[in-house]
């Protein structure tokens, strides 16, 4: 499998469209898709910002050894829970957002979203 070949698979099971993928690196779909079918190469910048914004495994992506995805490190998250005095709850509940799908976090905030403004009109009744 090549590096564009995982970039699509990456870009696949996260969820995302060409564009919507690539507008997070500040890219065009049309590069994303170069990269993908092989037409242009995959930038060191590129493979670095894959890795950085969708907490892609380096090895995975450039050399498809290992894990599709690195783990979120638990210092990060500890670091988290200590900064905001945040319970075992607040923990779980982090991880679980943060193993969802972008359609799937959309889902939750306009679930979220309406609950609020069903209970904001509630108050004005």
């Amino acid at each position: 499998m090549t590096y564009g070949e995982r970039i699509r698979s990456i870009r696949k099971k996260l969820g995302f469209t060409l564009d919507s993928f690539g507008e997070k690196l500040g890219v065009s779909g049309a590069a994303i898709s170069a990269v993908e079918i092989g037409t242009r190469n995959l930038t060191s910048q590129m493979a670095k910002s894959i890795c950085r914004e969708y907490n892609v495994s380096y090895d995975y992506l450039m050399y498809g050894t290992g894990k599709m995805f690195d783990d979120l490190p638990d210092t990060i998250l500890d670091e988290l829970c200590a900064q905001y005095e945040l319970d075992n709850l607040d923990r779980i509940l982090i991880q679980e957002y943060l193993k969802l799908s972008p359609e799937e976090r959309q889902v939750l905030k306009n679930f979220t979203k309406n609950i609020v403004v069903k209970f904001a009109d509630g108050k004005k009744k």
